[in-house]
Parts: structure tokens; C-alpha cells; sequence
């Protein structure tokens, strides 16, 4: 994993002194998947889609491939050169789920009970202790995320926080905490882009580099 924060360091140098907080999340999430658990991410608006984009990079090959393995490849035999063709094309991926994309529950929950809790609980009803949750708030203080915080801390559930200079509310909340160094919500997004791949690249090479 070392040679992706390497990376990261020489091509953003004014992000390196992240190091030790990237390599600790990262350790969190392998850690956590080595031992069967999941992790989940949440955040609104533009973070909402880095939260799809973090889980996208992991249910499938990112900079690896990922192929089945010989073992596993026969067992799709049975059906014929049908099931090769399936065999040849799926890849292993990571056990992650993004909190922004149901979005039937998302508005029923709003509009019923409490938008504010919408994270919050699909954590409390998908979670289990030992999982790893990513919430990502550019000012710290997105009610939302910081609920969910708050939900995974009761269930044993750990906390990673990508945000902004200030770190806000949520920042109190975690167990690691990657704050980058700007106050404008577009600037930390635009920094939050090439953490959150680094990781992706880290936690891979971790499972299948070779």
C-alpha cells in the first residue's frame, strides 16, 4: 500500500502531511473487510457523489483486474458457454454500500420521520460492530453525516471523516479524521478526490496486488 501514499505525497504536496491519517483509514477498512465486515459511505450534494464514486471504485477491478479465480470459474461450468462468458467477465469486489443511493427509503424516511436521520438509519439497519463508515462533509457540520457518526459510535461501528480546514461538529465524532487544508467547498472537494482514490488504490492492492 506504501507506493500509492508515495504517490499521493509527490503529486500533492501540499496534502503530505495526510500521510499517517490516510494510512490509518485505510488500515481501518482493510482491517474491518479481512474480517468479513462492510463499509459505508455518506455525504450530500457534490459529496453525495463522491460517496457513489468511493463505492464504485470498489465493488469492482479499479487499477486491478480482479478475475475470478481458476476454482471458482468452473463452478459457472454447468451452464455452458453461457457461464464462461459470466465467469470471464465478473470480478472479485469489496463488500461496500453507499448511503446516498436508495433513494425510495431516502425520501420516504424524510418525509415520514426525520430527513436529518436518513443516514443514520440504513447504518443502524445494515451495520454490524466492526464495520467502517466514510462520511464526507466539506464543513464539518452536516447534520446528517454527523448523526450517522453519533448512530455508528453507539453500534461499534468505526468512523472515518473526510472534510474541510475547520473539521466542524463531526470531527469530535471519529476515529480518524482527514482534513484538508481549504475553506471553500469546491477547494475541498477538489482535495477530497485524490484522498479518497488513494485509498481506493491502497485498500485494493492490499486484496489483489501482487
Amino acid at each position: 500500500m506504501e507506493k500509492y501514499l508515495t504517490d499521493f505525497k509527490e503529486r500533492f504536496p501540499e496534502m503530505a502531511y495526510l500521510d499517517d491519517k490516510i494510512l490509518q483509514a485505510a488500515v481501518m477498512i482493510v482491517e474491518a473487510m479481512a474480517a468479513g465486515h462492510t463499509l459505508f459511505t455518506c455525504g450530500n450534494g457534490g459529496s453525495g457523489s463522491d460517496s457513489d464514486h468511493i463505492v464504485g471504485e470498489l465493488l469492482k477491478g479499479f487499477k486491478s483486474l480482479r478475475p475470478l479465480s481458476p476454482e471458482f470459474k468452473k463452478k459457472f461450468d454447468v451452464y455452458g458457454e453461457a457461464g464462461k462468458e459470466i465467469a470471464n467477465k465478473l470480478q472479485y469486489g469489496l463488500r461496500a454500500i453507499s448511503l446516498t443511493s436508495h433513494p425510495a427509503f431516502t425520501t420516504a424516511f424524510l418525509n415520514d420521520v426525520d430527513g436529518t436521520l436518513i443516514f443514520a438509519q440504513q447504518l443502524f439497519a445494515l451495520g454490524r460492530e466492526g464495520d467502517v463508515v466514510i462520511g464526507i462533509s466539506t464543513s464539518g457540520n452536516a447534520e446528517n453525516v454527523k448523526a450517522c457518526f453519533m448512530t455508528a459510535r453507539t453500534m461499534g461501528v468505526k468512523t472515518i471523516l473526510l472534510t474541510g480546514k475547520d473539521g466542524g461538529a463531526c470531527a469530535k465524532l471519529v476515529d480518524c479524521e482527514i482534513r484538508v487544508p481549504e475553506y471553500e467547498t469546491y477547494k475541498i472537494q477538489e482535495m477530497h478526490l485524490p484522498i479518497y482514490h488513494t485509498l481506493c488504490l491502497m485498500i485494493e492492492d492490499h486484496f489483489y496486488g501482487e
